[in-house]
């Protein structure tokens, strides 16, 4: 199924062919995103692209795990700007993270104003295209000379944990009203930015299809630490914060204990809820090109997310990843997974939650795998470029 059918017809040029870059995103360094997969794309065609590192939604609290990113963040911005692939450059930037103090947010406006018209200059990005992903840049914008502003919007920023809501708000409203294109990667979050710019455009994420296509392939070998764990595996990948729904990963492992179930991420909150539970298996935190071998390792995957103001605006990559290996999905009951009926199961408890899963497992077959990875064949992070691109080029040359 193609969800972007209903974007603009392409123009006569249709690809922003070299045009140069600021992107504004989380840390380059983390595991591959949204943002990651767009940008990598468009420096592959041509474009010269300067990816500035986040400069924080959050203050920091006196933590050992904020300490830990502050001095992340001081080695990085030591290391100053680097090519980190071929036309894809990197800076980690050092900001006051205290947004909605007037004082604070002048003075990181002109050092990192500054930083950037001094990079631009050195790199050769004449009046680039700033594309956005961070809601909190409306300072730094004019630093770049920049010919147009896009604002890409992937998530619903004030409901994460520990961000200041009453800065950041007014800050993306701004940032919204200001930018020549606004992608949103939900349809809730389409409707909900509309009002503020008539140039919103609804483009759902992308897979990396070659990637995780690798997991048909028999013979892709599971990783060693999954060998050992009893089928059938009901999977999961992903950062684990805490819209994860461990309570019922705690439930369902408990109510079947012929089942293992295997998390596979970050753990950004406390596991408590699943200490005891012998078949649940916590592997940490994997390299992005490890993971079609754990998907072959799996039977299901699972999206256990909670209901929140956050995720019922998200579009989670990991549901097309998983499908894209071939794998049957169970999510809970979350908007943009319910656009995929037909590929996907919903379970609003736990009861449904059990249930889908026999389902999921009962439904396995070679055939049925291919099936799945092949009804993403229209879903490719390439596809989701060239639906932006033409939208963009459209927006340039109404600027010009």
């Amino acid at each position: 199924m193609n969800l972007t059918a209903s974007l603009p017809a392409p123009a006569t040029r249709t690809r922003l062919q070299g045009m140069p870059i600021v992107c504004f995103a989380h840390d380059f360094e983390g595991d591959p995103t949204s943002k990651t997969h767009i940008m990598r794309l468009l420096a592959r065609g041509g474009s010269r692209v300067l990816w500035v590192n986040s400069i924080g939604l959050r203050r920091p609290s006196v933590s050992r795990g904020d300490a830990r990113r502050i001095l992340d963040k001081v080695r990085r911005s030591l290391r100053g700007c680097r090519e980190v692939e071929p036309n894809l450059f990197v800076t980690s930037p050092l900001a006051v993270p205290l947004h909605g103090v007037p004082m604070a947010d002048r003075f990181n406006a002109a050092l990192l104003g500054s930083m950037l018209r001094r990079l631009c200059r050195r790199l050769g990005l004449e009046r680039p295209i700033v594309w956005t992903f961070m809601p909190n840049v409306s300072g730094l914008l004019g630093a770049c000379h920049e010919r147009l502003l896009v604002y890409h919007c992937v998530d619903e920023y004030t409901a994460f944990s520990g961000v200041a809501k009453g800065a950041i708000a007014p800050m993306e409203e701004d940032l919204t009203r200001r930018a020549a294109v606004v992608f949103a990667s939900s349809e809730r979050l389409t409707s909900e930015r509309r009002p503020w710019n008539a140039n919103v455009h609804f483009v759902p994420h992308g897979v990396d299809l070659d990637h995780f296509g690798r997991a048909l392939d028999p013979a892709l070998p599971i990783p060693e630490d999954m060998r050992s764990i009893p089928r059938p595996i009901v999977g999961f990948f992903g950062l684990i914060a805490d819209w994860v729904d461990l309570d019922l990963v705690r439930a369902a492992a408990l109510a079947r204990p012929q089942w293992s179930f295997v998390l596979i991420g970050k753990m950004a909150t406390t596991p408590q809820a699943l200490g005891g539970v012998p078949n649940v298996h916590l592997l940490g935190q994997k390299p992005y090109a490890a993971l079609p071998g754990y998907c072959r390792g799996m039977d299901v995957g699972i999206i256990p997310f909670r209901t929140s103001r956050l995720t019922v605006r998200a579009n989670p990559l990991k549901l097309r990843e998983y499908l894209a290996a071939g794998l049957p999905v169970v999510s809970t009951p979350l908007p943009e997974v319910a656009r995929y009926d037909g590929l996907v199961r919903l379970a609003p408890d736990l009861d449904a939650f059990l249930k889908a899963v026999e389902a999921a497992l009962a439904s396995r077959s070679a055939e049925a795998d291919r099936a799945r990875a092949e009804s993403m064949r229209g879903e490719s992070w390439e596809e989701r470029v060239r639906d932006m691109e033409r939208i963009v080029v459209q927006r340039l040359g109404g600027a010009r």
